[in-house]
Order: C-alpha cells, then sequence, then structure tokens
C-alpha cells in the first residue's frame, strides 16, 4: 500500500512538473473604465508578446479577454423586405432612421429602442415621421441595437457603433 501510495505520488510530480501554462505571480491587478472604455491590467507579469497570422492574431499572457456572445434567434415580422436605413454607421453625434414611404407599414405603429451591449434597454421613443434623428451624443463610444417594431412585433434590428 505504501509502494502504490509512493509510486503515485512521484508520478503525479513527475507529470506535474512537464506541464507548462502561464506562470506568473501577479502583484496586482483588476479593471480601470472611464469613457471611452474598460481595460483590464495585470501588475508584474515580466513578459508579453503578440504572435500574428494570416487569420488574425493571439497574445501571451495573462490578462487575456474571453467573449462569449450568442444569438438566440432574431424573430422578423413577415413584411415584403421593408426599406429601413440607418446611417451613418458608425456615428459620432447622431444616427438618422429612415424608411421608405412605400412600405407596407404604418408610421404611427413604429417605435425604436436603444439597446445597450448587455441588452439594458437606454431608450425608447414612438417614430414621428419616415425620417427621424436619433442623438447618440450621450452615448458612451461602444457597440449598440436600435430594434424597429410595429406595436410589439419586431421589425428589423440593426448593431450601432459608437466613436467618440
Amino acid at each position: 500500500m505504501m509502494k502504490k501510495a509512493i509510486l503515485v505520488l512521484l508520478t503525479l510530480t513527475i507529470s506535474l512538473s512537464t506541464i507548462h501554462a502561464q506562470e506568473v505571480i501577479p502583484a496586482s491587478g483588476g479593471n480601470a473604465s472611464g469613457s471611452s472604455g474598460t481595460v483590464s491590467y495585470t501588475v508584474g507579469q515580466m513578459v508579453y508578446s503578440t504572435n500574428s497570422g494570416i487569420n488574425g492574431s493571439i497574445a501571451e499572457g495573462v490578462q487575456q479577454p474571453f467573449e462569449i456572445s450568442e444569438v438566440i434567434g432574431i424573430k422578423e415580422a413577415k413584411i415584403n423586405n421593408p426599406e429601413i436605413s440607418v446611417f451613418p454607421n458608425p456615428t459620432n453625434d447622431f444616427l438618422i432612421l429612415k424608411i421608405d414611404v412605400s412600405t407596407p407599414l404604418n408610421i404611427r405603429f413604429l417605435y425604436y429602442q436603444i439597446y445597450d451591449i448587455n441588452g439594458k434597454l437606454l431608450e425608447s421613443k414612438k417614430l414621428a415621421d419616415y425620417e427621424t434623428t436619433i442623438s447618440t451624443a450621450n452615448l458612451v463610444s461602444g457597440i449598440y441595437f436600435l430594434k424597429i417594431t410595429d406595436e410589439n412585433k419586431e421589425i428589423k434590428t440593426f448593431k450601432i457603433v459608437k466613436n467618440h
């Protein structure tokens, strides 16, 4: 029994000594955020390198962003491709939401909603005309979603990029 325990301990020690992973004992670290975005940092990381290839790049180090995005589904109303456009995108201070006047949509029932990247509703307003100017001056730089609805039916969703 003792020989088995020593053999398992010795095998485990040899196995663990051959495993190579990120080796750092950081002195400190954290997240900092401001009006331009968020950054994660580690204090005490001595080496950092980036390797690039034809499909992108990968950075070695402790602080690696890990992002999971899952689109469960976007159901659109059964309307014959309504002509709805949003510009400029990327935007700085405003967006123009334009709906073709020949669309079968009734402007009296249309709303727009702005969501942040986490799905939080930031603004919801009824459309007054086929061309609407939407202020984005109060939004920080980032990615937003502009959803157009007809009463409670989702018509179209746009991904909006807000610059400084």
